[in-house]
């Protein structure tokens, strides 16, 4: 059987096409890279915001467009309106999250069990998935209850994976010659609290260090509140990437109180500090809401400031969505849609100087670069795009592609949203 995977929204949702592309190619079928020809396709969906449960929706549609013979609908859009993903066109069956583990098993009709055997070789997706990392789903669900999030009620209480079967996937995608590891989860930094003997994601990323080869493990999104000074000491081990995105959602006190948020503008800066005096050059990122309810002009001048204050490697603007379900959306004074839109940005302009700030820093440094996708030219070779560890996105020009392959590259100039290098010799 043809399969086709696609995901909308966040690097969880990656990893769980992964894992089910490694279920489907265990019991003998093919993952190919476009729903043309494809006996099956399997959505797995997002609604984070309302464009994305629009992207899922659309998703949904272009597959069964394009000539997939039936799909399956997965994820957290789909969770939470299943009568509305049932009526879609061609949708033959909706997999809520809670078991969205057991997908593959239920639909081959084989036993989990035979999926639990010695996992097969990690192969990229094929197609516009196609990843050189590898992203490993370490846990589900979250137990915050910021007052703006339908994730936690989409995905249920936070539950941790036993390390012993994260192990078991990092070395598979290692064994397919992966190069780096990124960690995911809904609530990354709650990683082990709920086990029978509770551990901390510091006995995680040690672990993985300690027993794979793995050459380059990078964390995704870390709530700042679950993490201490100590916590950066494990950047000893130049494996772990310079990279931390850490979600402030708002400079100001007061809106991160309505949003129930487990952190303050100082206690965020502090953390912040730590991590810069602890890992030299660290590129920290983060998120941020404008136009929460209830949020003043004086409020969101108070998020301008720090934002500004933060000297943030990049970052992402989200306008303030609605989600039935949530606390934020039944609360008064909700913002203009007019005014959301002009605080984003603001807001961006702000973030993006930021990011190039920071960008212009390393212009004349040499850092090694892990080449992600490539593109022949017509006279010149080869057009490499990829990520440092510290999450600089660079392009260079080399006589043969080069994709997830290291080089040591000195950084030149600026482009748009990265910067430009010449391959050492």
């Amino acid at each position: 059987m043809k399969i086709f995977l696609d995901t909308i929204g966040c690097r969880l949702n990656q990893a769980e096409i992964e894992s089910l592309a490694r279920q489907f190619r265990k019991a003998g079928h093919e993952i190919v890279p476009s729903p043309k020809g494809a006996d099956l396709a399997v959505v797995n969906t997002c609604t984070v915001t309302s464009s994305a449960a629009s992207d899922s929706r659309a998703a949904i549609r272009r597959a069964r467009r394009l000539g997939a013979k039936g799909l399956v609908v997965t994820g957290c859009w789909s969770t939470l309106e299943p009568g509305k993903a049932a009526e879609l066109p061609g949708v033959r069956k909706v997999i809520p999250n809670l078991q969205k583990d057991l997908l593959a098993a239920d639909l081959l009709g084989v036993p989990q069990e035979f999926f639990d055997s010695e996992p097969l070789a990690r192969q990229p997706i094929p197609g516009i998935h196609a990843r050189t990392r590898a992203f490993i789903k370490v846990q589900d669900g979250c137990d915050n209850a910021c007052t703006f999030c339908i994730t936690t009620i989409a995905r249920g209480a936070s539950r941790s994976r036993q390390l012993a079967d994260i192990l078991a996937d990092v070395r598979s995608a290692l064994d397919g010659g992966t190069q780096e590891i990124v960690l995911t989860g809904v609530h990354l930094g709650s990683w082990g609290l709920d086990l029978a003997t509770p551990r901390h994601l510091a006995d995680l990323i040690s672990g993985i260090l300690g027993k794979t080869s793995v050459a380059r493990l990078r964390l995704s999104s870390l709530e700042p509140w679950d993490l201490d000074a100590d916590f950066f000491s494990l950047w000893q081990d130049q494996r772990l990437c310079r990279h931390l995105h850490l979600p402030l959602q708002s400079g100001s006190e007061t809106v991160l109180k309505r949003m129930a948020r487990k952190t303050t503008p100082n206690s965020f800066a502090e953390l912040a500090q730590a991590a810069r005096a602890a890992i030299p050059e660290v590129a920290i990122t983060t998120d941020v809401i404008v136009g929460f309810p209830g949020e003043t002009e004086a409020e969101f001048s108070e998020t301008l400031a720090f934002t500004k204050s933060m000297y943030f490697a990049g970052g992402h603007v989200f306008t303030y969505s609605a989600r039935p379900g949530t606390p934020a959306a039944r609360m008064q004074a909700q913002v203009r849609h007019e005014l959301r839109k002009e605080r984003n940005a603001a807001l961006r302009v702000v973030l993006e100087e930021a990011a190039k700030s920071y960008r212009s820093g390393f212009i004349g440094q040499t850092l090694p670069v892990l080449w992600e996708s490539k593109n022949q030219l017509k006279d010149e070779g080869w057009l490499l795009e990829g990520l440092t560890d510290n999450y600089l996105r660079v392009q260079a020009i080399a006589p043969e592609p080069r994709w997830n392959q290291f080089d040591t590259v000195r950084l030149t100039a600026e482009t748009t949203d990265g910067l430009k290098g010449i391959l050492c010799p």
